[in-house]
């Protein structure tokens, strides 16, 4: 099934489809395990991302539902992020190997690699409890499966059409404020939510893609490009954070010089493409761009109606 509600069917029945169906995704996935077990909880934390996107859309509807299941999906998330995170960090090193500009850039990110490497073995050996972290986190998904079952939602064109409108309205203006903070003070935190506001925007877009097909298709795209560059912008803050507070792990002083600058003329550069490209994708109000999604999505759901009586 794909990632989307449509506005022929009942609200309430197509977000609890989509959302069993990304749940069921990530128990198959952390189960049968087909590429690795770390790969598997990359595959499942995505799965978790996505339904907690659905959740904030309808929020409104039953704020104190949506609140309960983003705590327990954030927090099994979390529970299997440690060796996730570590892993991310030596693919941010394998991907600067490609902007370094000397051979003394390269070498040191050669045995930065090997370091995270073993870094992340370590990790991995100490974690002796992840075998029932990962049994904890399939029943909490079998859980939230069942949670499911409580949520209602507006089931009339009218009021389904203003929900989402409203969840649609308050997601961008998150966009539109972290856009505002990074370009003011610039720090890696905001980066952060701009990246959170994006992932949402591209969610939100793909969940009512059937709306108007073409148009946010191209927007789906630019805002997985913002999505894509803000991620490697943050595993840069990540990778500066643990420099700072293990400097021993990356070697002399003259290695931690080359490694340093590697990561600030990279982090300057994606900063400088991810806000151009903000700049666009958040370029309507918020509200403005709400008040399409309800205008569509009500005359999606009427369309659809008289077309079958």
């Amino acid at each position: 099934m794909p990632y989307r509600i449509r506005p022929d069917r009942d609200l309430s029945a197509e977000v609890r489809s989509v959302a069993r169906h990304q749940l069921s995704i990530a128990i198959a996935v952390l189960s049968d395990r087909p590429d690795g077990l770390h790969e598997a909880i990359h595959e499942a934390r995505k799965k978790f991302k996505r339904v907690r996107g659905l959740l904030r859309l309808v929020a409104d509807a039953d704020k104190s539902f949506q609140t309960r299941e983003n705590e327990r999906l954030r927090d099994i998330a979390r529970s299997l992020s440690r060796i996730r995170d570590a892993t991310a960090l030596m693919e941010t090193v394998t991907h600067l190997t490609g902007f370094a500009l000397n051979d003394d850039e390269s070498e040191t990110l050669a045995a930065t690699r090997t370091v995270l490497q073993l870094r992340r073995d370590d990790i991995a050996a100490s974690e002796t409890d992840l075998e029932d972290k990962v049994a904890r986190v399939i029943d909490e998904c079998r859980s939230a499966i069942t949670a499911l079952d409580e949520l209602d939602l507006p089931s009339k064109a009218g009021p389904a059409a203003r929900l989402l409108a409203k969840g649609w309205r308050k997601a961008l203006k998150r966009g539109h404020e972290a856009l505002h903070t990074c370009k003011g003070e610039g720090h890696g935190e905001a980066f952060h939510d701009l990246r959170k506001a994006a992932q949402t925007y591209w969610m939100n877009l793909s969940l009512l893609r059937e709306l108007w097909p073409s148009a946010f298709a191209a927007k789906r795209r630019e805002a997985k490009h913002l999505v894509d560059l803000l991620g490697r912008e943050h595993d840069l803050t990540v990778l500066t954070e643990l420099f700072d507070s293990e400097p021993d792990l990356f070697g002399d002083g003259e290695g931690q010089a080359f490694l340093l600058a590697i990561i600030i003329r990279r982090q300057q550069d994606l900063r400088r493409e991810a806000l151009a490209l903000a700049g666009s994708i958040f370029a309507d109000r918020p509200r403005r761009e709400a008040d399409v999604i309800e205008i569509l999505w009500t005359a999606a759901a009427i369309g659809e109606t008289s077309g079958r009586s």
